[in-house]
């Protein structure tokens, strides 16, 4: 889409608006502070499909009483390096957070931390639960499961979640960290809902319709399956997050979370999350020298044909979010539209956004 149809908003009034919204919608100031903090750094990082765009059918959700706005998870330590949070169907976002820095806080002390969190919801962007390890300056595992949109290997019909994969480590004394962040399909789901949002076409190769053949319709390929990356190897992937964020948990599994956009019962989503101190068999100083030396190998290694720059995996979006932190965060004016209709039902002033022109 041209530059010339697009909108921006800047990282400030995103954030004040989702914070806003949220809050008119009985979330309390910390946890909507905390939760409109992620969506904009998933818009940040370019990762549009887990930004504030999520938020008209998270509050769909809230409306139809299928997740709790006003929901506290506790914490149960099963031992002193393992815990269980139990989110009480509130925002993923907030029971995560809470899984996330116990586990930090435990790692401190003990080198590593675990944290299990059962009957919660989507939690956005990964990433985000990454860059919050850290900043404690832990290396991390981030999994969770989802609802169903996969097929495994051989099969047609859908039951694994398109479940992200994430994990990162502290980067080198003039390197930029290790934030790893994928889907075991092809594409992530969201993306098939943000090219419907904005009525564009899929590539054929990301999704098959409901009668099993290749599609570029998005709504035929949400009626339909998406496909693992790497076939076997993409299913396999999508059953181990079951195993660790689901089964393990005690929350929803095999094919049992439920879709964001159904609004019949609570998501039950489960994750799994570890924080790692990087200098449990060395010096701090000699691992960060050991990433620095991985990342000039990595992007200094000789190109394929056609190939200018290697990335090292994170950087791409780091370089999109010092992009749009200048730039502003672009949207299309049916989002703008959609947000803003959110605002209007709750009396919340509407999202400020400027043209590319201004």
């Amino acid at each position: 889409m041209a530059d010339s149809a697009r909108l921006y908003a800047s990282e400030a009034d995103a954030h004040t608006f989702a914070t806003n919204l949220l809050a008119a919608n009985g979330v309390s100031q910390e946890d909507a502070s905390l939760i409109a903090k992620c969506l904009v750094a998933a818009d940040l990082r370019g990762i549009d499909t887990h930004g504030i765009n999520r938020l008209p059918s998270y509050l769909a959700r809230v409306r139809q009483g299928v997740l709790d706005p006003r929901a506290r998870p506790t914490l149960t330590e099963a031992t002193p390096v393992v815990a269980q949070v139990d989110a009480q169907n509130s925002f993923g976002f907030v029971a995560s957070s809470m899984a996330m820095s116990h586990a930090c806080k435990v790692a401190q002390t003990y080198g590593i931390g675990m944290a299990s969190v059962k009957h919660s919801n989507h939690f956005g962007m990964s990433a985000w639960l990454v860059q919050q390890a850290l900043d404690e300056g832990m290396m991390s595992l981030v999994f969770t499961n989802s609802s169903p949109a996969l097929p495994v290997w051989g099969g047609r019909e859908k039951l694994m979640g398109v479940s992200p994969i994430a994990c990162g480590a502290p980067g080198g004394p003039s390197s930029p960290p290790f934030i790893l962040d994928m889907a075991p399909s092809v594409a992530a789901r969201g993306k098939i809902y943000k090219a419907l949002r904005r009525g564009e076409q899929i590539p054929e190769d990301w999704a098959l319709d409901a009668e099993g053949q290749r599609t570029t319709d998005p709504a035929a390929a949400l009626q339909g399956v998406m496909l693992p990356m790497g076939g076997p190897k993409g299913s396999a992937l999508a059953v181990m997050m079951d195993v660790f964020s689901g089964v393990l948990s005690g929350s929803a599994f095999a094919g049992g979370v439920t879709n964001p956009y159904d609004p019949s019962k609570p998501a039950n989503v489960g994750h799994f999350i570890v924080a790692m101190k990087p200098d449990l068999f060395m010096g701090l100083d000699n691992f960060r020298e050991r990433m620095e030396v991985l990342y000039q190998k990595v992007v200094g290694c000789k190109k394929m044909a056609g190939v200018e720059r290697i990335y090292f995996p994170g950087e791409l979006e780091q370089i999109e979010e010092v992009k749009r932190r200048r730039e502003g965060i672009p949207l299309v004016q049916a989002e703008v539209d959609a947000l803003n209709g959110e605002a209007a039902k709750v009396g919340v002033e509407l999202l400020k956004t400027r043209s590319a022109s201004q």
